[in-house]
Formats: C-alpha cells, sequence, structure tokens
C-alpha cells in the first residue's frame, strides 16, 4: 500500500481545539442562563402581569375580574394624569434637547486633547454617578430663595434679582429641567466623545488639507457619522426621561400642587398611597408605549440599514 498515514502530530491539534472549543461554547452558554432566567421571569412575566392588571378591577391586592379598558378611560379623564403627561413631554424634550447639545460641546471641548483630559471626564461624569435623590437635594438647596443661588446674589448687592423657579407652579418644571441636564450632560459627552474617537483620522486630515474650517468639520462631518453613538445616548436619555421620579420626590414632591406631578409619581402614588392597583398598572402600561416605540424605531431603522448594506455588497 502506498496510502500516506498522517503524522500524528498533524492530527493532534485538531483533535485538541475540537473539546476545547466544544467547552467554551458550553461555558458560554451556560453563563447566560442566570441572565436569560432573570430577563424571563422579572421583566417578561412582571411586564405581562402589569398588562393584564390594568384590565381588571384590582384595588390594593391584584383582582382576576375583567374590566375591560375601564381604568384607562378614568386614567385620561384624571386631570393629575393628564398634567403629569404634559408634564414629561416638557421635561422630556428640554432635557433631552439639552442634555445632547451640551453633551455634544463638551465631548468637542475633550476632543481637543487638552490637559488633565482623566480629572475633567471624570468632574463632567460624576453628576451621572450620584443618586438622583442626592442630585434633587442639591439642586432644592440651589434653588431654594433663603439658601441658595438667590441668596448669594442678594448678599452680593443685587437685591432686584429673582431666580426660585420651584416656589411658582409656572416655573417648577423648569427648575427639575435644570437639574435633569446637570445630571445628564456628562454621560452623553462619555457617549459622544468615544464616537468622535471612532471617527477615522484620514477624515481629519483631509478636512484640514481642503480648508475646512474645524467647526463645520464637526457639526456636518463628524457628527453624521457617530449615529450610532447619538442614538445610544439618546435611547438612554429617553428612557431615564420616562422613568423619572427619585428627582421629582427630592426637588418638589410633585408640587406645587400636582405642577411637577410625573407618570411614575402617578404610579407609585395609586399603588402605595391611593391603593389602586388596577389604576396604577394601566398608567405603567402607558408609560410602557414609549419605550417599546423607541426601541422598536430603533431596531427597525438598524434591520434597515443591515440590510441596504447586503444588498450592496
Amino acid at each position: 500500500m502506498t496510502g500516506a498515514v498522517p503524522a500524528p502530530d498533524a492530527v493532534a491539534p485538531a483533535a485538541v481545539r475540537r473539546p476545547r472549543r466544544t467547552t467554551s461554547y458550553l461555558q458560554a452558554v451556560l453563563g447566560t442562563v442566570p441572565m436569560i432566567a432573570v430577563a424571563v421571569g422579572v421583566y417578561i412575566i412582571g411586564i405581562a402581569f402589569t398588562v393584564y392588571w390594568s384590565f381588571t378591577d384590582s384595588k390594593i391586592f391584584p383582582s382576576d375580574r375583567l374590566v375591560g379598558f375601564a381604568q384607562y378611560d378614568r386614567l385620561w379623564s384624571s386631570d393629575r394624569w393628564q398634567t403629569a403627561v404634559h408634564n414629561i413631554w416638557i421635561f422630556g424634550s428640554l432635557s433631552i434637547v439639552c442634555n445632547m447639545v451640551f453633551g455634544y460641546l463638551l465631548a468637542v471641548f475633550m476632543d481637543q486633547r487638552i490637559r488633565q483630559e482623566d480629572l475633567l471626564r471624570s468632574i463632567f461624569l460624576y453628576p451621572f454617578a450620584m443618586s438622583l435623590i442626592v442630585t434633587g437635594l442639591i439642586w432644592q438647596w440651589m434653588l431654594d430663595p433663603n439658601l441658595g443661588i438667590e441668596n448669594v446674589i442678594h448678599n452680593l448687592g443685587w437685591t432686584s434679582f429673582h431666580f426660585s423657579p420651584l416656589v411658582d407652579k409656572d416655573t417648577a418644571i423648569y427648575g427639575l429641567v435644570i437639574a435633569g441636564i446637570w445630571q445628564g450632560s456628562g454621560v452623553t459627552m462619555a457617549i459622544l466623545l468615544a464616537g468622535l474617537r471612532g471617527v477615522d483620522d484620514e477624515i481629519w486630515k483631509a478636512a484640514r488639507v481642503d480648508g475646512i474650517p474645524t467647526w463645520r468639520t464637526y457639526l456636518f462631518i463628524a457628527l453624521p457619522m457617530m449615529r450610532g453613538s447619538l442614538a445610544t445616548a439618546f435611547v438612554l436619555q429617553a428612557v431615564g426621561v420616562i422613568r423619572v421620579y427619585d428627582l421629582i420626590i427630592a426637588m418638589t414632591g410633585g408640587g406645587p400642587g400636582i405642577a411637577t406631578n410625573m407618570p411614575a409619581v402617578y404610579v407609585i402614588d395609586m399603588i402605595g398611597s391611593s391603593q389602586n392597583v388596577a389604576q396604577g398598572m394601566a398608567a405603567a402600561t402607558m408609560m410602557l408605549l414609549p419605550v417599546v416605540l423607541v426601541i422598536g424605531f430603533g431596531g427597525a431603522i438598524t434591520w434597515y440599514r443591515r440590510r441596504r448594506q447586503e444588498e450592496r455588497a
């Protein structure tokens, strides 16, 4: 027989690599089991029960008696809920827009390779690392006319200065916006800075060779190339706005009156103080819809872009 026999050394590596790959795969699968179990057991099942109880007449304890859309009719006929929805639109639109703008300006500033960049990055990120309760208490003190900014300016001799938005029901929501911007601009800066650092150096060189001003490069060339970072920052800010609760309780408690009431505050009050589980679940379900729409819209855009790229390839 003239057939060549494979050398042992040529067979051994493949035989050794297969068990290792199989073991690594099994370890990866087993490592994700707890996460999958938590996601299914806590989030998916919890959301399903939330939606189900919103169609019942549950009070202090859950009930199985279905009442159709009665809880939703009652919800949207409530002045307090309508005020909460109006407030979340004002707070959300102003907070997200300002956080995105200020966050990008800070990212551009940090992208200039300044000295002590690590220190400044930590300072800008520090508010995001703080509890929203602490943030709310800080800004409650800062906006207090007897203790905060207004009192300091008065002591400097400018007695006509007035800056106490939290005491007026027409301006209290804007005081919350100030605290939200202070808390969220830093993390937006970090996300967008990572996006800026991911832009190819050749693009910056080409812009300089063509004589394009730096501000135009950042605004019209770099910014459109950061769609992933912009989407991440936007989704993070939007979800934070929808579930905002601690900041409201610490700064205003929903007042004056119901002037700064938010959907999350309404949900907690219905379940806790009013002992109306079904009404709270209906409000929670309405809060869930914007999150689903944002995530679904982002997923649809991602799928469409990938499909276009595959068609072009």
